[in-house]
């Protein structure tokens, strides 16, 4: 036969700090450096905010909402940039072309200088 004892005040202690810390929030900051001779190499900045959405939300803090690696168009997103840098490309070679077909003379590059 097994028994469960709980000591007075223990009951939901796990769950009310976590909700206490949710509902508040906590932020945790630290910097790691990495120096050698004086010199420092490397920088490490952490920084960690654990709250609840609505919490940070009414911080002020929202980046999920507009980061394309987090959003359910990330992958539409990839492939409209994909298809622009293609196009950047062909245009860019059409332009190669046709200069060599027709080359700038001097005084035609001062004048779109000026």
């Amino acid at each position: 036969m097994a028994y469960d004892i709980q000591s007075p005040g223990q009951g939901d202690g796990l769950a009310d700090v976590l909700e206490r810390i949710l509902d508040k929030g906590v932020v945790i900051a630290g910097d790691i450096s990495v120096s050698l001779v004086g010199i420092e190499l490397l920088t490490i900045r952490v920084r960690l905010l654990i709250a609840t959405v609505d919490k940070a939300k009414e911080m002020g803090i929202n980046w999920w909402e507009n980061d394309p690696r987090l959003s359910a168009q990330a992958d539409t997103l990839e492939a409209q940039n994909s298809a622009l840098l293609d196009r950047i490309d062909r245009l860019e070679a059409a332009l190669v072309a046709q200069t060599k077909e027709r080359p700038v003379t001097y005084d035609q590059a001062q004048e779109s200088n000026v």
